[in-house]
Order: C-alpha cells, then sequence, then structure tokens
C-alpha cells in the first residue's frame, strides 16, 4: 500500500466514491468515517468552486468537472502504483506484482504455466489472476483495475492498447479414440453427425459458432451446454461427445495425449482473436513489463 502515501488523500477518497457511487460505500471500502470522506469532497469542490457530484436519490454521479478530476487522479493513482513497484525492482526484481485479468479459456492451463515459469526466474513477483468474461475482462483494464488483459475479441475497443493480436480459429475437442479423430480438419457437417458439448451463449466462441452454423443453415443442436469450459472438454473425452475451444486452452492437454484437437476448416471460423490488452497512454511498471514481453513470445 506504500502508493497510498503518493496520493492526496482527498484524491483518495474522491476517486473511491466515483467507483461506488456513495459515501457510505467508499468508507466501507476505505475504512475510514463517512465524515471524513465527506469533508475531504467539501474540500475539493471549495478549492474548485465547483460541485464535483450531482447527488442523487441513490448515489452519487460525477458531474462533468468531477469526471475531469476523476480521470486526473485515477492516471495519478496509476502513476504512484508503478512508481513504488519500479523503486521496488531496484532490488533486482526480487518482489513486484503482476495483475492479469483474462477470460477462462487462458486460466485454465496457459496463464498458470506462464505464470510459474516465471516466477522460476523472479520468484518474489506476486500474480493476481481474476477470471471474467471477456467484456468484463476489457473493462478492467480500461479501469484500471488490472495491469494486463487477456481475452478473445471479435472487435476493437476504445482506450485499449493491443499489445498483441493473432488470429485463434476453432478447434474440435473429442477424445483420442473418437471416430472423426483421423482427419486433419473437419467440417461443421461432418461434426454435425455426434452430440455436441458447447459453451453458453454468453461466450464469443459460442457465438461465432452459431454466426457460421446460421450461415450455413445447419441444424447442430448440443447434447450439453456449460459456462464451464473444463466440463465440456472432459464430457467429450468421456463419451464420443464433440466440443470446441481455441488451439490456446487445450494447447497442454493435446500435447499430454489426453484429448485430439482438429481444426473446423468452415468459413468464418477464425474469425476471433487472441488479444493482450493494456491501457492506452499508461507507462507499467517493470515487472509488469517483463511479464507481458514474456507473455506476448508464449502466445507466439
Amino acid at each position: 500500500m506504500k502508493h497510498h502515501h503518493l496520493q492526496e488523500t482527498a484524491l483518495r477518497y474522491f476517486l473511491e466514491v466515483v467507483r461506488t457511487g456513495s459515501i457510505s460505500e467508499a468508507s466501507t471500502r476505505l475504512n475510514v468515517a463517512s465524515s471524513a470522506i465527506s469533508r475531504q469532497i467539501a474540500g475539493l469542490e471549495q478549492a474548485l468552486g465547483t460541485p464535483l457530484f450531482e447527488r442523487r436519490p441513490r448515489g452519487m454521479i460525477a458531474s462533468a468537472a468531477g469526471e475531469m478530476l476523476a480521470a486526473f487522479a485515477f492516471r495519478t493513482a496509476l502513476e504512484a502504483d508503478r512508481l513504488v513497484q519500479d523503486i521496488d525492482a531496484l532490488h533486482g526484481l526480487r518482489r513486484g506484482q503482476v495483475r492479469v485479468a483474462t477470460s477462462e479459456g487462458f486460466a485454465i492451463e496457459f496463464l498458470p504455466q506462464a505464470m510459474a515459469d516465471f516466477r522460476g526466474k523472479y520468484p518474489g513477483i506476486v500474480f493476481q489472476m481474476l477470471v471474467s468474461a471477456p467484456a468484463e475482462v476489457t473493462r478492467r483494464v480500461r479501469e484500471g483495475e488490472t495491469d494486463i488483459g487477456v481475452t478473445f475479441s471479435r472487435t476493437t475497443q476504445s482506450e485499449i492498447k493491443v499489445e498483441s493480436r493473432q488470429a485463434a480459429p476453432m478447434m474440435a475437442v473429442m477424445r483420442c479414440g473418437h471416430p472423426l479423430a483421423r482427419f486433419e480438419t473437419l467440417s461443421l457437417s461432418q461434426m454435425s453427425e455426434y452430440p455436441l458439448a458447447l459453451p453458453d451463449t454468453g461466450t464469443t466462441i459460442r457465438q461465432l459458432f452459431d454466426i457460421v452454423v446460421g450461415q450455413q443453415r445447419l441444424t447442430l443442436e448440443p447434447a450439453v451446454v456449460s459456462n464451464y469450459v473444463e466440463a465440456l472438454h472432459n464430457f467429450a473425452i468421456m463419451s464420443d461427445t464433440i466440443s470446441i475451444a481455441a488451439e490456446v486452452t487445450v494447447r497442454y492437454r493435446a500435447a499430454r495425449g489426453e484429448l485430439v484437437m482438429i481444426p473446423i476448416r468452415d468459413r468464418g471460423m477464425d474469425a476471433r482473436h487472441i488479444e493482450v490488452q493494456t491501457l492506452v497512454g499508461r507507462t507499467l511498471p517493470m515487472v509488469v513489463r517483463l511479464f507481458l514481453e514474456f507473455l506476448c513470445g508464449r502466445l507466439g
């Protein structure tokens, strides 16, 4: 928490009220009396000569001036955090923190393996990994809740710097002895002859799958639907069911011979991309920059 000493108390309190929309909620999160927060905000408003919030029955919304100050306070907080971590790095990267937000497919094995290997070189580094839906990953990056976002994307996002972007073609996932396992590529029509285990419709891979299926006017009804990707792959291993995934999601399991992954060749199945995201204009701490370079190399 050393970075807090580099920020004005009033700005820290103000920014937490902006984030939570409530003085009482900010009080709980900061473990500071509500009256103290109110006094600091009142002092800022007096100094700037303008209201910073619109008081509403259900909370507080930043005014136009408040939004400008929030942007300044937000950048100040990130810079304070970077400075503290870079000073720590002068001790030879014996300590530091890297915050990563990611969608589920990367969190099963790819990121844990990358983190473990990185800590093999820098054992004092602490990772925080938050697993969210792709849109939530991007939001966390944009709002400074995380340093790096690793997710699947189909469109560009504002205020996001894409550090690495590559195609993520869809793969069919099945048990090693499956009747289709001998093929080098598969079509949706071939897959339609077998039961399917599919992610739920809130995922980018399922949305893309449904779009391509609809374009071909095929009828592919899933036997199993789940929001837990690893369960779908396990179900496919235990039966003649076919699931779907990006290559990076099942890379290590396929290498160990636990399952087979085969590219789906239908046009449009490569419309998703893997993106490594950071916030535009932000100077990242040294340890974060090192892990970012390491991570992009692993994806390549």
